[in-house]
């Protein structure tokens, strides 16, 4: 007596599971280039404001240089992201160092004090 082993059915699976981590990868392969497309798109749209609308968002022109000049599938809002975040940070530093080296007057002291 030899054991019969249905051979089809087995190989049907791995060939089912082959197709669908091919179709996995290649669908989130997609996704990512769609996402970086978006990413580069808004960061393009950042690039047409003017210096000021810029400073006011806390980044420059340099930093957005910076942004695309990194590889397609990095996300350059990333990078901005993070440069507009330090210089309101070092903003926030310099104005409690300032805050800190100068008193102003005391503005409860009565009228024959006044200067």
């Amino acid at each position: 007596m030899s054991a019969q082993y249905p051979v089809i059915p087995v190989a049907g699976g791995t060939l089912l599971r082959a197709f669908v981590w091919g179709l996995s990868t290649m669908t989130s392969g997609a996704k990512r280039f769609a996402r970086a497309r978006r990413h580069r798109r808004d960061a393009a749209a950042l690039a047409r404001l003017d210096r000021r609308m810029l400073a006011d968002i806390g980044i420059s022109r340099s930093d957005l240089r910076d942004a695309f000049s990194e590889p397609f599938w990095e996300d350059p809002t990333a990078l901005l992201r993070e440069r507009a975040i330090e210089r309101r940070w070092n903003s926030a530093l310099m104005r409690d160092e300032v805050g800190q080296s100068f008193q102003r007057p005391r503005t409860d002291r009565s009228a024959r004090h006044s200067i």
